[in-house]
């Protein structure tokens, strides 16, 4: 099997040759092609080099355009600090809706052209033309709740929750319109699933996300599978208190960082939610040897039951040893990816 299949036949509930392996890289793709960071999220091209170059030296069944959370905010004309080699952010302490006002008067996009978001649709175009329909590719954009948080700052967001839920249905409202349009563009543009990343949803108990944030992700994920697209979700962090939202939502794959056991999230997701991770990127995948990253992954595989693609919990980090990433890698290929009966 191709890793493209491979991926596509865990996600269909059908029989794979093995597990399919999908670990997060981003600097440490950069890091593998030898450019700055800096380089890598500027220039889909480069990016495209290092997400090949990487895959083919691991043997991963899937290449990505995830790379930094500011590609939206940035093209809505956010405040961003950008480095030379690591990743840009928000500069929150002149939030772009630091005025709440500002949301009635600005207008969300109705293309995606000219930009950072451009930039990305073409990463996806050219790593299609790439990697063919040997891997799986994978396009990106930022969730409801962590790009309301970019443009409003979190701890403001964090306040509008009681002291004014209005703005915030509205702001929601706004990112999940620009959300839908660049997830719309990468599809079309050839990527097999959308990521969606919503980091700041960990930070808000089961009541905020159930009115707050899981109605918008919802719509999202309805929208790109209305386009015929797939949904990975990824909420970094202890997301234990909303699990079992997070496994109403219809998601194609969802994200287990490390913090949460394995085991509670397969029965709070539910038996046939298809779930990656959560080895620690730091602890069990950086910090451990081949040996001992093989023996985790064979306790986790049994928490985790089927269906489960292995990666860590979030991203790989920059200065991992080659022979873990391989030791990840190694151990998929040499197990089968169970189906869930």
């Amino acid at each position: 099997m191709t890793g493209r299949e491979r991926i596509l036949a865990v996600l269909a509930a059908e029989k794979a040759d093995s597990l399919p392996c999908m670990p997060i890289t981003m600097t440490f793709a950069a890091d593998v092609l030898g450019v700055k960071y800096g380089q890598y999220v500027r220039d889909h091209r480069i990016m495209v080099d290092a997400q090949v170059k990487t895959a083919e030296m691991f043997g991963f069944d899937y290449v990505s355009t995830i790379s930094d959370p500011t590609r939206e905010a940035c093209d809505l004309g956010a405040n961003i600090e950008w480095y030379e080699d690591r990743p840009p952010a928000i500069n929150e302490e002149q939030a772009l809706f630091l005025d709440k006002s500002l949301l009635a008067r600005m207008k969300a996009p109705r293309a995606v052209a000219g930009g950072r978001m451009e930039d990305r649709v073409k990463g996806i175009e050219l790593l299609r033309e790439r990697v063919g329909k040997d891997l799986f590719v994978e396009g990106w954009v930022e969730g409801p709740c962590a790009e309301s948080a970019d443009l409003r700052g979190i701890s403001r967001l964090m306040i509008d929750f009681s002291d004014d839920p209005e703005f915030v249905h509205e702001l929601f409202e706004f990112t999940l319109q620009k959300a839908i349009l660049f997830a719309f563009a990468q599809i079309e543009a050839g990527a097999d699933m959308i990521g969606v990343g919503d980091a700041a949803a960990s930070l808000v108990g089961p009541r905020i996300y159930k009115e707050f944030v899981w109605p918008w992700e919802k719509r999202l994920v309805d929208s790109i599978h209305e386009k015929g697209g797939r949904v990975r979700l990824h909420i970094c962090g202890n997301t234990r208190r909303i699990l079992e939202s997070v496994g109403a939502l219809g998601c194609d794959l969802v994200d287990i960082d490390y913090p949460v056991v394995m085991e509670q999230a397969r029965s709070m997701t539910g038996a046939y939610q298809v779930l990656t991770g959560n080895l620690d990127p730091v602890r069990d995948v950086r910090n451990g040897t081949p040996k001992t990253i093989t023996q985790a992954l064979e306790a986790l595989q049994p928490q985790a039951g089927a269906p489960w693609i292995v990666a860590a919990g979030c991203e790989i980090v920059r200065d991992t040893p080659h022979d873990n990433v391989r030791a990840m890698v190694e151990f998929a290929r040499t197990h089968q990816a169970s189906q869930n009966s």
